[in-house]
């Protein structure tokens, strides 16, 4: 198989707006499975964009899992995004960084790795429009409902609270919080074309089989521009 690198923003861009569906691998939500195995699984189902969200693990075993996985999505010419880290992003050479609200702020991110990939998790318009005007490469709408993975200050969304969103966002975005397989084809009617989950994929007997069946959702009409 044919290793394929990213080493710029722009090549990553682009990669990033031919995803559809974006696991996010956390070792406490695997089933008591190897995180690295599960990621080797979704790769395996399509999946070509990952995030490795780990808050307590201590920096060692946290690099080793994310060069194993690194390994990995070079082989399958995925994207790798670290969750808030972006030391760890840069020492593992990710594709990019995932920050949150209460993360390092973006314009810092930015002068330390001026070629990742800079995603934020936004809940509401003025987070969006900061987001992008801060100049981030995408951005996370949710929880678009409810969720227990994260502990979150806001409520759920809803599908018509994303739909109002939605045309706000002018560079690539997921949605997240809460999503279901029974739930992929109305958030595509609300215009969300590329869908981030945990425990749906990571706690799935076979996560790369769940996968394939999302992607074959999300992939069976014209995807929306997000």
């Amino acid at each position: 198989m044919p290793r394929r690198v990213y080493t710029t923003l722009n090549e990553r861009i682009e990669a990033f707006r031919r995803t559809d569906v974006y696991p996010v691998v956390t070792s406490g939500f695997c089933a008591g499975r190897n995180p690295a195995d599960v990621a080797a699984s979704l790769l395996a189902g399509g999946v070509r964009l990952l995030q490795i969200r780990e808050k307590t693990m201590p920096d060692r075993p946290f690099l080793e899992l994310l060069r194993q996985v690194r390994e990995l999505t070079w082989d399958y010419g995925a994207l790798l995004i670290v969750d808030d880290r972006v030391d760890a992003a840069l020492i593992a050479q990710a594709d990019g960084v995932h920050l949150g609200q209460e993360d390092i702020p973006l314009p810092d991110a930015r002068r330390i790795a001026p070629d990742l990939l800079i995603g934020v998790s936004t809940h509401n318009a003025d987070e969006i429009r900061q987001a992008q005007d801060e100049g981030c490469s995408y951005l996370n709408i949710g929880p678009v409902f409810p969720t227990k993975t994260k502990e979150l200050a806001c409520t759920f969304l809803g599908l018509e609270q994303l739909r109002m969103l939605a045309p706000l966002v002018r560079v690539p975005f997921s949605v997240m919080g809460g999503i279901k397989y029974e739930h992929l084809a109305e958030l595509k009617a609300a215009g969300a074309g590329r869908v981030a989950a945990v425990t749906a994929f990571t706690q799935a007997p076979d996560p790369g089989a769940e996968a394939a069946k999302w992607r074959a959702v999300l992939l069976s009409q014209d995807t929306c521009s997000g």
